[in-house]
């Protein structure tokens, strides 16, 4: 226990001022503003702790206005038609992902529906038990860890994706509507964190806690709450701006977990030395720290390009270079647990990225087939109408470490992140590696990183 009370100490409350930027005493006015050109969203720096008011006049000046501001990280949340606006206020504090976006459409949206076609539903018949599918459950001793605790009613997880469907016969005892919101536009909205046309969100819910004695569908920890944060927009983006909204909720409403099961738009990478990225990275490392600062162990999927994070040169989905300063966001943040995936064989998925990983969990492969009456080689979950289906993806992988990380948290009350994602890391069950391009000792490797999570270990 000494090791763990050494990880009890708090992040250094300076790391959110990192890169704080300072409103200047008078902001002048800008000679004009465009009032018909198409609108975008950015976020903004300010010296944490500044003030709405000279947020405000700022915009303001530079053709802006405020959807919202975190006076405790000092981001702002923007809207503006002037194209110029990043410049007025500086490139390196300010960006936009929609307008990113909107100059990129056409490439950005063939490589979405690549990966889309990795993650889509395959239904399963209404009469089936599913308990005798849910491969990925006893790979993780999850049924056993249910006997013995199912998680506490203290705890909740915040799931930060495309919403929940909390009508689902599975998944109505746990989400609390108190504890969710929509933070699409950068700012919550208690009235939009219900699903839409993505049901991507609700699979990942039923891994964490699921529960349909009914049917026999069990997920990890169906004791505790789920806060549904919806953070993907109809297009499928997850933009700088929701996620800061997101991480700030967490801290703010005393979330334990969260998941995060994507990465944020248009990246792949962002780059801390870039114009414009800078801004972004900055704007969610201060998110995420004020997160983890408040108590909130956030766990995030490792992606599903199937490559080395560590010796990536280009980013697939923009034309720029990428070096040291560059990382997946949220998972590149200090203090964020990311889980690569494996299939049925227990081997890591063919599509789940490597390098950087702190634990693995079962994301499914197609390739991994279970034998007969095992489900599909793809975890089974929650998905739209009150139905069951299976999914595939690292997207799949980390719930099921959110999950434990849960349980952890329902054993160990008032564990800090740190201490939490000590324990999740030290009670996985190492997997050593199995192919040249696995680096490492069983112990630790670039494949499998501490290992695969182990729910049971977590309840004793």
């Amino acid at each position: 226990m000494s090791r763990l009370r050494r990880l009890l100490v708090p992040v250094a409350v300076a790391g959110v001022a990192a890169g704080a930027v300072a409103v200047p005493a008078s902001a002048a006015p800008a000679p004009s503003c465009d009032t018909t050109s198409t609108q975008y969203s950015y976020v903004v720096l300010y010296q944490p702790g500044e003030k709405q008011r000279s947020v405000d006049t700022e915009l303001s000046a530079k053709c802006g206005k405020r959807i919202a501001y975190y006076p405790e990280i000092g981001v702002a949340v923007a809207s503006s038609r002037n194209a110029d606006f990043a410049d007025r206020l500086g490139v390196k504090r300010a960006y936009s992902a929609g307008k990113d976006v909107a100059a990129k459409a056409a490439a950005r949206a063939g490589l979405r529906s690549a990966v889309g076609m990795l993650e889509r539903t395959e239904s399963v018949a209404a009469g089936d038990d599913l308990s005798t599918q849910q491969w990925d459950m006893r790979a993780i001793h999850a049924p056993e860890a249910n006997k013995i605790n199912p998680g506490s009613r203290s705890v909740t997880v915040g799931v930060l994706d495309s919403g929940i469907d909390a009508k689902h016969p599975a998944l109505a005892h746990a989400v609390d509507p108190r504890s969710s919101t929509g933070c699409v536009t950068g700012a919550p909205d208690a009235s939009a964190w219900t699903p839409t046309n993505s049901d991507h969100g609700t699979h990942v819910a039923g891994t964490i806690a699921g529960k349909d004695p009914a049917r026999g569908f069990t997920g990890i920890a169906p004791g505790v709450r789920l806060a549904s944060v919806k953070v993907v927009n109809d297009d499928g983006y997850i933009f700088p701006e929701a996620a800061v909204c997101g991480f700030v909720w967490a801290g703010q409403h005393g979330f334990q977990v969260t998941n995060n099961s994507y990465y944020i738009d248009p990246g792949m990478f962002y780059c801390r030395n870039e114009s414009g990225d800078a801004a972004a990275y900055e704007a969610v490392r201060r998110a995420v720290t004020y997160s983890t600062q408040r108590g909130t162990l956030n766990v995030a999927a490792a992606g599903n390009s199937g490559f080395d994070v560590r010796t990536q040169t280009v980013d697939p989905n923009r034309p720029h270079k990428i070096d040291s300063s560059c990382g997946i966001l949220p998972k590149a943040i200090d203090g964020v647990v990311t889980v690569s995936a494996v299939g049925y064989a227990g081997t890591k998925s063919a599509y789940s990225n490597y390098g950087s990983v702190t634990v693995t969990a079962p994301g499914g492969d197609s390739g991994q087939k279970p034998p007969a009456g095992e489900g599909a080689g793809c975890p089974l979950s929650t998905v739209f109408n009150g139905a069951y289906g299976t999914k595939c993806g690292t997207s799949m992988a980390s719930p099921h470490a959110a999950g434990v990380a849960a349980l952890l948290a329902s054993t160990h009350r008032n564990a800090p992140p740190r201490a939490l994602a000590a324990l999740l890391t030290a009670e996985a069950d190492p997997v050593a590696c199995d192919v040249s391009a696995c680096e490492g000792p069983k112990q630790n490797n670039s494949f499998y990183g501490r290992g695969l999570v182990n729910a049971l270990d977590a309840v004793h």
